[in-house]
């Protein structure tokens, strides 16, 4: 997952060779994707690291345009004249930022109305964007892709919930496999007749028959769309949970039967202030938690993940060479946050090879995220000195990240606070550690005091400024320092040092590394 394959692998250990600044990436720095869904139009020009979408801009536009189709068999006429608008602002914008031609795309609304072929005329006329109709099949694979490119290698089934549609595809060992589609996206429930009743007999049947088609499901199940996510706002609300991220946020089946039932007995109104939801998006939860409660009972998945990643991510993914899709988008966007903000570019591998003694007992999923760290140690260094720990621990925690859990958030963020500070009590984010095992939250500060250590050794690129030898049994902590790192080794690097070992609740000894003698 993290450049195995590169040829000079060896010579970079488990960082691997940086891509984004080859060819292949470099036609990927800028593009600009338009999605014309159901209920909503909206721009993201993805920039910077490939691999891990970083998002330039991003705008959308709640239209409507499904919003009465099923009785008409049209576009809404006012949601079609918004969405006009939207795309001729968009395309303006997209000139100006330097994408290149806009890729477009639209699903069920579009696709379904009979208005439709004469709409994508329209904005080919006036915009010179060609608008892509996709399938309902089509739409799932895009969106199971945006799926994979936040979790690589992933095995589960995607769900993603429209205006008008719904689509489910299941992912295996990051292939799209077996993928259907369906009429229950709100504003279709809402055209079905007899009821509340009547609606749940139609989602129940409805996802009885992909059951049958798609067979055991028992993996993950990763939700996209706009309902997903104001659903997870609501369980968020309800749970008191501390870190408001809604990509990786993971619900159990419980909790969605819970949530749907809080919906449901609550005032709408009240309910979408609380939570944080658009009037126009609260109208369609109620139906979207019904069909999420039927779709869980129905499945009977392990857990659920909340993706932010949907067919707008997908549509970049497809554009990725299969090299730059086995990355591990994590670490490329340390590394590309590193190349772009730290004052010495590659120093944070030279860190992670002299801490990872620290490390050894570590598995492979807790020592990435220790490389992310010493990648990004130096990336805050333009924050006042006053608010710099929590500046790190906020931008970690909150920023657009591909492939971590909100407990690895939280480490990341603690270990990047840590590189600043002795102490954490007192911030605004100690509820936030509580994410976070003793164990882990241990981790994290050794991690951060190591960093805050190595940070005090600024030597030329490549030059080795010592080994770190740690003895857990005999809480013993050894330094070997090279003699161009000696003079480096100062009161406040023997005082973040003394601080380590404390930390580490061991005693510590510095020597002097000496040079291997060659053989002859």
């Amino acid at each position: 997952m993290d450049g195995t394959t590169d040829p000079e692998h060896s010579e970079w250990g488990p960082f691997g060779r940086p891509l984004f600044d080859k060819d292949a990436a470099k036609a990927l720095s800028r593009v600009g994707v338009v999605d014309v869904g159901s209920n909503s139009v909206r721009m993201v020009v993805f920039d910077g690291a490939a691999r891990s979408p970083a998002y330039f801009y991003n705008e959308k536009i709640m239209c409507g345009l499904g919003q009465g189709l099923s009785e008409t068999g049209r576009l809404n006429p006012e949601g079609r004249e918004r969405a006009l608008a939207a795309m001729k602002r968009f395309a303006r914008l997209a000139e100006n930022m330097g994408t290149g031609p806009l890729t477009a795309v639209a699903t069920a609304a579009v696709r379904e109305a009979t208005d439709g072929d004469a709409f994508r005329e329209e904005i080919e006329r006036e915009t010179g964007i060609h608008l892509w109709v996709v399938d309902g099949p089509e739409e799932a694979r895009l969106s199971a892709q945006g799926v994979l490119l936040g979790w690589p290698g992933s095995y589960g089934l995607v769900c993603d919930i429209g205006g008008s549609s719904m689509e489910l595809a299941e992912i295996n060992g990051g292939q799209v496999g077996k993928r259907l589609t369906s009429r229950l996206g709100p504003f279709s429930l809402q055209e079905v007749k007899g009821g509340k009743k009547a609606r749940k007999a139609y989602i129940k049947d409805t996802l009885e028959r992909m059951h049958d088609e798609l067979g055991e499901q028992k993996n993950r199940l990763f939700l996209v769309g706009g309902s997903w996510r104001a659903i997870a706002k609501i369980d968020m609300e309800r749970r008191g949970y501390p870190l408001h991220v809604l990509h990786e946020y993971r619900m159990t089946p419980k909790d969605v039967r819970k949530t749907a039932d809080y919906i449901a007995k609550s005032d709408p109104e009240d309910l979408r202030n609380r939570a944080g939801v658009s009037s126009q998006r609260m109208a369609l939860v109620p139906d979207a938690a019904e069909v999420l409660r039927r779709l869980v009972k129905t499945f009977g998945p392990r857990d659920i993940a909340v993706s932010s990643y949907g067919i707008r991510e997908g549509l970049l993914y497809e554009q990725m060479p299969q090299q730059l899709r086995d990355r591990d988008p994590l670490i490329e966007a340390c590394r590309f946050a590193e190349a772009k903000d730290a004052r010495l570019p590659g120093y944070g591998r030279a860190i992670y090879h002299f801490i990872e003694p620290l490390f050894r007992s570590a598995r492979p999923d807790k020592l990435r995220i220790i490389r992310a760290a010493c990648l990004l140690h130096d990336v805050s260094w333009r924050s006042h000195p006053d608010y710099r720990a929590e500046d790190c621990f906020d931008n970690a925690t909150r920023a657009n990240l591909g492939g971590l859990k909100h407990s690895e958030r939280v480490f990341l963020g603690l270990a990047l606070l840590h590189r600043y500070s002795n102490k954490r009590e007192g911030s605004r984010f100690e509820d936030l550690a509580d994410l976070l095992d003793e164990r882990g939250q241990h981790q994290a500060e050794v991690l951060g005091k190591a960093m805050r250590f190595a940070a005090m050794f600024w030597l030329r690129k490549d030059t080795k400024l010592g080994e770190l030898t740690w003895h857990p049994k005999k809480k013993q902590l050894v330094l070997r320092l090279t003699e161009e790192a000696v003079p480096l080794f100062g009161e406040v690097a023997q005082t973040r040092l003394a601080s380590l070992a404390d930390t580490l609740q061991a005693e510590f000894e510095v020597k002097l590394l000496r040079p291997r003698r060659a053989r002859n």
